[in-house]
């Protein structure tokens, strides 16, 4: 798949804004620390990537019924679905001047009810983006951080009317962030979030 940038100008795609807001404190220190354990840019992409991945757990594998959607929020409650986990990954990588889009794929639920959109993001190296999904490995899910090839945490499905998106967003899409910021808890977010984009 041949993915397309929303926009031609890549500095869209090192902004910070209100949800990816990388200018914050809290984000500004974890990729300060993650940084000091970093050898270049390839190595924080992929430190950063791991660190969402395992040290922020998906709050659906954790049982936590809180909502987050701001990246400082995934990180200073240490919680998110996966949206706000790419959220948090994105200004990790933007706080570190790496081009960072967020991506979507449509997914089946686990219980053949329907579909919901998945958030994931991608990296900007060598001249070409590469997807990554740090949503949090659990049995059945084993995402990793790859430049070479994608490893993501599902390849959907075409006759389950599941798809990736091609385009590349470098803000999130406002159907997300509106059932994001209107969900008091997840159980009413797993009702809410968009079925398509």
């Amino acid at each position: 798949m041949e993915l397309i940038q929303e926009t031609p100008d890549l500095s869209a795609y090192l902004a910070a804004d209100d949800v990816i807001d990388h200018h914050h404190p809290v984000v500004r220190e974890t990729a300060a620390r993650l940084a000091r354990r970093a050898a270049d840019s390839y190595d924080y992409a992929r430190v950063a990537f791991d660190f969402v991945r395992d040290a922020v757990p998906h709050s659906a594998d954790a049982g936590d019924p809180r909502v987050t959607w701001r990246a400082s929020d995934v990180l200073g409650q240490g919680t998110g679905i996966c949206h706000a986990k790419a959220h948090a990954l994105t200004a990790l990588l933007r706080a570190e001047d790496i081009p960072t889009a967020l991506c979507y794929q449509r997914l089946a639920h686990d219980d053949g009810g329907g579909h919901a959109v998945h958030g994931l993001v991608a990296v900007r190296f060598n001249g070409g983006w590469h997807r990554q999904d740090p949503r949090g490995n659990k049995p059945g899910v084993g995402a990793r951080f790859s430049l070479t090839g994608e490893r993501l945490a599902w390849v959907p499905d075409p006759a389950a009317g599941e798809r990736d998106c091609p385009l590349l967003h470098a803000v999130p899409h406002p159907a997300v962030i509106d059932a994001l910021r209107a969900a008091p808890d997840r159980t009413r977010l797993w009702q809410t979030l968009p079925a398509a984009l």
